[in-house]
């Protein structure tokens, strides 16, 4: 033991990652699919309720002769807090994965294994959206070269999506 480790009674720093793809290849087998799929579903539910409140400050704004349409000046920056606080509290919550995820079979855990919390998940798509802006496609292309099927976002933040306990069970028998 050095003397860091004595005086704070453990080690501290970087933890092992604990999902290896060589030992465990029903964790990531189809995941860059499901993945996809899932993104589509949290779209859908994401615009859900904004295409629900466009609907409704058109017509009020008809209704009040043109002064309810003033709401679409705030309704974007709702947008993108609903779409952030719906990430964060998914990804953060008991089960660490989005609608779609949950959909899917699959869920975020950090590299160590510990499940997602709120601002790990809220950032998670911030920095999905801004990489995904700067890079264009370029940033899905990095789970195409990596064994845990990582995008570039998960390799910054340290985590990996796996297929829960139930899809992976489904894949232990396929060898």
């Amino acid at each position: 033991m050095n003397a860091d480790q004595s005086r704070t009674g453990g080690s501290y720093g970087l933890q092992p990652d604990v999902y290896d793809p060589m030992a465990h290849p029903e964790l990531f087998r189809g995941v860059l699919t499901a993945r996809a799929m899932a993104f589509l579903i949290d779209v859908i539910v994401i615009a859900l309720p904004v295409i629900a409140a466009t609907i409704f400050i058109s017509i009020f704004g008809l209704l009040t002769l043109g002064i309810g349409w003033l709401l679409f000046w705030p309704l974007h920056g709702l947008a993108v807090v609903w779409a952030v606080l719906y990430y964060g509290f998914t990804l953060g919550g008991p089960r660490p994965a989005t609608i779609g995820m949950r959909t899917m079979g699959i869920e975020m855990r950090t590299t160590y294994g510990a499940p997602g919390y709120f601002v790990l998940g809220a950032v998670h798509a911030v920095v999905y959206w801004v990489s995904v802006s700067v890079l264009t496609p370029f940033v899905l292309l990095v789970g195409l070269f990596n064994a845990r099927s990582r995008l570039l976002h998960d390799v910054i933040l340290g985590t990996v999506v796996i297929n829960n306990p139930g899809r992976a069970a489904r894949f232990t028998g396929r060898r």
